[in-house]
């Protein structure tokens, strides 16, 4: 195959467009997505602990798959009311999810979000409101694909896919990696094409073995120069090394001026790990993992399906008669968790 391009020594951070200030505005509880944040730099000030007076959480981050969407990729109009009576208090919703934003960019639209999102498992911030990806980390092909070849030689042959880099972030599979190739994304015999251009993931999927065995054989073989993560049953995910749902959030705090403190996150799989020990309340679906579920400060009522992630919300910003959100006070809050 032809020579690639030489690549950076380190994963490289790709800025598809210069850096979005931080809005002053308020946020307008009719859409969802950060467009102020209360108690960062330009919000109202904050009580102890990074929770601004009468408000239980700054921000509500939520993954997308298996978490706020349905089966059906769609979001039910209970768990969209719930997202305005948060941001109506005065919480804004931030979407961290695995898929590249090129992939999630029409959910953020049906849902009317607008601002940043973490997308690609943390590797990318992206700005939903100008359609503008800010930053993207790249993974290198040479070491992933010796990984990939490392893993093989183990377990037998995996189907794979990949994402390409930004800001195409176009998916590449083999023809048994997926049921039903998603739309806009190319399936290949030659798995060479695999490694044509350059890469933000890798995907695998043993055809009989189970994820765990993959993501144990991939963890130990990588040695810590790649992330592995489990997304999706019948997903494993090589990422550049270092990043994580976590990263992703803590840079968005950054950014925004929020706090893990003043964050409830929402997940379903083991990618979600990170992002839930990060924040100061880490919700697991009932549909989750069971990874999640003990890590999980607490479980949902229900599964992704069944308004799960509304349940929680309602309960956390129901507003009381004295004005303030019915969650503010720790009473309310299942108790933590030991160890986290």
């Amino acid at each position: 195959m032809p020579a690639e391009p030489a690549e950076p020594a380190e994963p490289a951070e790709v800025r598809g467009a210069a850096a979005v200030p931080r809005p002053a505005g308020p946020t307008d509880p009719a859409r969802s997505g950060p467009t102020a944040i209360p108690g960062g730099p330009s919000g109202r000030s904050a009580a102890a602990g990074g929770r601004p007076a009468g408000l239980p959480y700054q921000v509500v981050a939520t993954d997308l798959d298996g978490t706020l969407l349905r089966g059906d990729l769609t979001v039910s109009l209970r768990t969209r009311q719930a997202l305005k009576l948060a941001t109506g208090a005065g919480a804004l919703h931030l979407v961290v999810t695995g898929r590249p934003a090129s992939s999630c960019r029409r959910f953020l639209l049906e849902l009317g979000y607008s601002g940043l999102a973490v997308c690609g498992q943390g590797a990318q911030l992206y700005d939903a409101a100008t359609d503008r990806l800010l930053s993207s980390a790249a993974l290198h092909r040479d070491p992933a694909r010796a990984l990939v070849a490392a893993v093989e030689r183990e377990l037998g042959r995996l189907e794979l896919g990949v994402v390409n880099a930004a800001p195409e972030n176009r998916c590449v599979s083999t023809a048994g990696f997926f049921g039903a190739p998603p739309p806009g994304s190319e399936t290949v015999t030659d798995r060479a094409a695999l490694w044509a251009a350059p890469l933000e993931k890798v995907l695998m999927r043993h055809p009989e073995l189970p994820d765990a065995a993959v993501v144990a054989t991939a963890t130990r073989l990588a040695g810590g120069a790649m992330t592995v993560v489990h997304s999706q049953r019948g997903m494993v995910e090589l990422l550049p090394a270092g990043i994580s749902k976590a990263t992703g959030l803590a840079a968005a705090a950054e950014r925004l001026g929020f706090t893990a403190a003043g964050t409830v996150a929402f997940g379903d799989m083991p990618n979600d790990l990170p992002m839930l020990a990060w924040a100061g309340h880490g919700v697991a679906m009932a549909n989750a993992h069971p990874d999640l579920l003990a890590a999980a400060d607490e479980t949902a009522p229900a599964s992704n399906d069944a308004d799960g992630v509304a349940m929680v919300l309602e309960r956390l910003f129901a507003v009381e008669g004295d004005g303030t959100a019915a969650g503010t006070g720790t009473r309310d809050l299942p108790e933590r968790r030991a160890g986290r």
